[in-house]
């Protein structure tokens, strides 16, 4: 794709305006925990839902909220859902609470400004939000302290991660932590710098798995976003990845980091140099990551975000171990078919052949690599995988490859009673028609996209 050239970060600029006159991750719903319980498909009857409350790229004085099932695809919940009574809101991030309440922290001011003070607000369905409060962090002689971000930790404590400046370098900044002293989340401790980072890092977010803290800050000089390791919160941190080491670029920042429903993580980053969201996933605890893709939907509209996962009620629900044909939701006289082992979607009426018929009908069964997900079995006992991304039938090789491309996780279809179908090995493709053939192909976000890839399971044909 295109890109125009770099423009220089908030920070960049406001060391040019220096010399004129006058930041859930939630897993499980705990930000920053992270652990293989977490990572499998939702149960049927359940979804697993994941949101967003960015700032705007027009707009840094209220914020939006998106929610999605399969982190890709993300639509909006509701506009303008929060405008603080004063000031504005950027690097919004979001955690739901023991109490039952989300929570925001958010910078308080637009990038020109001194800020002294971190934002809060809380809302029992994310849609509508009440201010609570302006914290003062309190450090000596700050100059600004910028996108705060929520991370609980295995003791259960809740802490806020900071990004400040002193008046004496203002645009030179340290992580800090806050630590919640009361459950209310209105008292905390005195700031503590994460040891390690060191300065010149910003919009710094850290996941913990296991024993390990995992920290995703950018280095403000180079324009990465590094990576660094430690045994406890406050450090001592190695930063063991500088430069481009997992292939972002550069001109990159506000990190948030989410493990997916099949084990992976997934990072989200502002690449506000292209005016691009992306995303990228790794499947070896963060060593290497796949090819930076736009988030679609909310890229070039969405600002710094930080995302919340959840299982939540009232997600798709299909039997298995029963025989079931799949009927196009937008085109309602097509149906599944195995055709020379390759998935296509033909007409099937009461008058096609007992043959045509029995190439309909496919027993659901528990899914080869997750047994919250779906795999399906045609009539000789092959099993519907992707190869080269085209839908076919092929017999289990007892591969671990083969279970994978052989499962699906059910998602929320495009009209009541259809399901989509998420490829487990690659989230956020689905299995959808084109020309009358089935694929899997990644979301384009759109609405004929959803149409397409939705069908409803149906009495068997056969």
């Amino acid at each position: 794709m295109s890109t125009r050239p770099p423009t220089p970060s908030r920070r960049t600029l406001l060391r040019a305006m220096a010399a004129l006159p006058a930041s859930a991750v939630l897993l499980g719903e705990l930000p920053g925990l992270a652990g293989t319980a977490l990572a499998a498909a939702p149960p049927s009857g359940s979804a697993t839902r994941y949101t967003i409350v960015p700032f705007l790229n027009s707009n840094d004085g209220t914020v939006n909220v998106y929610q999605s099932d399969d982190a890709t695809d993300f639509r909006l919940l509701k506009s303008s859902a929060y405008t603080p009574p004063s000031n504005r809101i950027r690097d919004a991030s979001v955690f739901k609470h023991t109490d039952g309440y989300y929570y925001l922290t958010y910078t308080t001011h637009t990038w020109q400004d001194v800020s002294t003070t971190i934002g809060f607000a809380r809302s029992s369905d994310r849609a509508n939000w009440t201010f609570l409060y302006d914290y003062t962090v309190p450090i000596a002689n700050l100059s600004r302290a910028w996108a705060p971000e929520w991370f609980v930790d295995s003791d259960g404590s809740v802490n806020v991660i900071v990004s400040c400046s002193v008046t004496s370098n203002e645009w030179i900044f340290t992580p800090y932590r806050l630590r919640a002293t009361n459950s209310a989340l209105t008292a905390w401790s005195s700031p503590v710098a994460l040891s390690g980072i060191g300065s010149n890092h910003i919009d710094t977010y850290i996941v913990k798995v296991g024993s390990t803290y995992h920290a995703f800050t950018k280095n403000e000089t180079a324009k990465y976003i590094e990576y660094a390791t430690a045994s406890s919160l406050t450090g001592p941190y190695t930063i063991s990845r500088t430069g481009d080491w997992a292939g972002w670029g550069s001109y990159r920042e506000g990190p948030s980091v989410i493990q997916l429903d099949n084990g992976g993580w997934r990072i989200f980053f502002d690449g506000y140099g292209d005016g691009t969201y992306y995303y990228s996933d790794s499947y070896d605890t963060f060593a290497t990551w796949s090819a930076p893709t736009a988030l679609p939907v909310v890229s070039g509209t969405a600002r710094h975000f930080t995302v919340i996962k959840e299982t939540v009620s009232g997600g798709p629900s299909l039997a298995k171990n029963v025989t079931r044909s799949f009927q196009s939701a937008n085109y309602s006289t097509r149906y599944w078919q195995t055709q020379s082992s390759l998935l296509n979607l033909p007409v099937v009426t009461g008058s096609s052949t007992a043959a045509e018929k029995s190439a309909s009908t496919f027993t659901v069964v528990a899914g080869l690599a997750d047994s919250n997900g779906y795999s399906f079995r045609d009539s000789s006992g092959n099993y519907l995988r992707h190869w080269d991304f085209r839908a076919r039938f092929d017999a289990n090789d007892g591969t671990s490859t083969f279970a994978k491309d052989a499962t699906f996780i059910a998602r929320t279809g495009s009209s009541s009673g259809a399901i989509r179908w998420e490829s487990y090995n690659y989230p956020g493709y689905y299995l959808r028609h084109y020309n009358y053939q089935l694929r899997v192909e990644r979301t384009a976000g759109t609405d004929l996209f959803r149409q397409d890839s939705s069908f409803v399971p149906v009495g068997a044909w056969g």
